[in-house]
């Protein structure tokens, strides 16, 4: 999904996220919901903080594969500023959104964006067996398991 590089874009791919880990039977206040939600907020927040490119929107992908592995895709199209992990002052405001993606996801890492100028940062947090089966799909466009084409 398309998401405009703003504060209330950010806002808006994080609920998109928690709504479809909810239709594919990771429910609102599960664990993996939460953690995956806080993930992907924390990516998109960062695109729109230090990617934003004027004009030009972020990229957000959400898959989950057989193996229960969900993975997180932000793009936004602008090449330098790669985010890098890093110790924040301790009375600072901002700098800790990293780290939490560090702690909570099982890996992630940046990836030149692959059709344009740009960058890709993913995570991946590997869910545990035996999760709840998936729940019936809100409407026909969330059935498949994937945001859709990034174009």
């Amino acid at each position: 999904m398309r998401f405009a590089s703003t504060p209330r874009g950010a806002r808006l791919a994080r609920r998109l996220v928690s709504h479809r880990l909810d239709a594919w039977g990771h429910p609102y206040a599960s664990p993996a919901n939460e953690t995956v939600t806080l993930i992907a907020a924390e990516l998109t927040a960062n695109a729109v903080r230090h990617g934003r490119v004027p004009g030009r929107d972020v990229h957000l992908r959400l898959t989950e594969a057989e193996d229960g592995t969900l993975r997180i895709e932000v793009t936004d199209t602008r090449t330098e500023g790669r985010p890098v992990a890093g110790t924040p002052a301790p009375d600072g405001e901002s700098g800790r959104g990293l780290l939490l993606v560090d702690a909570l996801a099982d890996d992630w890492g940046v990836l030149p964006r692959p059709t344009g100028p740009g960058k890709t940062v993913w995570a991946e947090r590997v869910l545990p067996p035996g999760r709840a089966a998936p729940a019936a799909p809100v409407s026909p466009s969330w059935t498949d398991r994937r945001c859709g084409p990034w174009r």
